[in-house]
């Protein structure tokens, strides 16, 4: 066990070098996705890209959880072309139509299956990082399908809510509390940017998104206009802001000095909506701080190159 956890606590520190990283996500859910899958694939100096898997959503902009995770798969497919990276179209996998039905039955999709066999290939000393922002149903079911990964994978997933927050009904986590069980408990390395109380601080504007991105590209005036228009839609006045959090998940790993974090015990996330804390549990990495001003400036840097 002091083994298991020297090595842990060596996964969870975070990376000086280049790294095979899987992105997992959402991307029609909400306006953040596109922001956070062009920065990884603006960072080559950090991101070696293996993998972008299509996560499932529910809610006013799907049919269904599966419709959802087809939605994001086409939405994954515009970001690529709008950044003229149609090589990296070969990479993009289906994922879950589901969510998990319990805590010991995965769902099987391809990219469930592609990234257990891919996990399969590294080790504890060079794990494949995966960055989840989104419901965390694809790695918890390739955790199910093949448990020996554990060791060889760290997962960043921006998720829940602040552990001083009053509830975890938080998007990402509440659409498959047992998957964000199952990823609290399984003792992976686990980096997590909590929403609410954290990340909510990531915030953006439109005459802010106006004057570094409109006209610089393709990506970027389209960039601009999604956020405005559901911004809009959303908010109902002109003055509204928006939060750009899944961005933070693909900032953990830069050298950017982009947040603060700290190791605590595993919470226990529960199906009512709240976290328990048990002190004896397995340590996991937590995000208490977003430098926003310094992350946002190096977001729209790379951005526009």
């Amino acid at each position: 066990m002091e083994h298991d956890n020297e090595g842990l606590l060596h996964r969870l520190q975070r990376p000086t070098h280049p790294v095979d990283v899987v992105i997992d996500t959402d991307t029609y859910n909400e306006v953040d996705d596109q922001f956070a899958l062009a920065f990884l694939i603006k960072s080559p100096e950090k991101f070696r890209l293996k993998a972008i898997n299509a996560a499932p959503f529910f809610n006013k902009r799907s049919d269904s959880p599966g419709d959802g995770m087809e939605k994001s798969y086409a939405e994954i497919m515009k970001i690529l072309s709008l950044m003229d990276r149609n090589d990296l179209k070969k990479k993009v996998i289906k994922g879950s139509a589901a969510f998990l039905p319990s805590e010991t039955e995965p769902v099987n999709s391809p990219a469930a299956q592609e990234l257990a066999e891919l996990a399969s290939g590294y080790t504890e000393q060079h794990p494949l990082y995966i960055i989840a922002i989104g419901a965390i149903t694809n790695i918890a079911s390739a955790i199910l399908l093949r448990p020996e990964i554990i060791n060889r994978i760290v997962i960043i997933w921006l998720g829940g809510h602040s552990h001083s927050w009053p509830h975890t009904a938080e998007f990402n986590m509440r659409q498959d509390v047992a998957a964000a069980r199952i990823v609290f408990g399984c003792r992976a390395a686990l980096v997590q940017l909590p929403c609410m109380g954290v990340v909510s601080s990531f915030t953006t504007s439109g005459p802010e998104l106006e004057y570094w991105l409109k006209g610089k590209n393709e990506l970027c005036n389209y960039l601009v206009e999604n956020t405005s228009h559901q911004a809009l839609e959303d908010q109902k006045i002109p003055t509204w802001t928006r939060v750009i959090w899944d961005v933070c998940a693909v900032a953990w790993i830069l050298d950017g000095g982009f947040m603060e974090d700290y190791l605590c015990p595993s919470p226990i996330p529960q199906y009512d909506n709240r976290y328990i804390f048990d002190p004896s549990r397995h340590l996991i990495r937590c995000v208490s701080y977003v430098h926003r001003d310094k992350l946002f400036y190096a977001l729209f840097k790379k951005l526009t190159e």
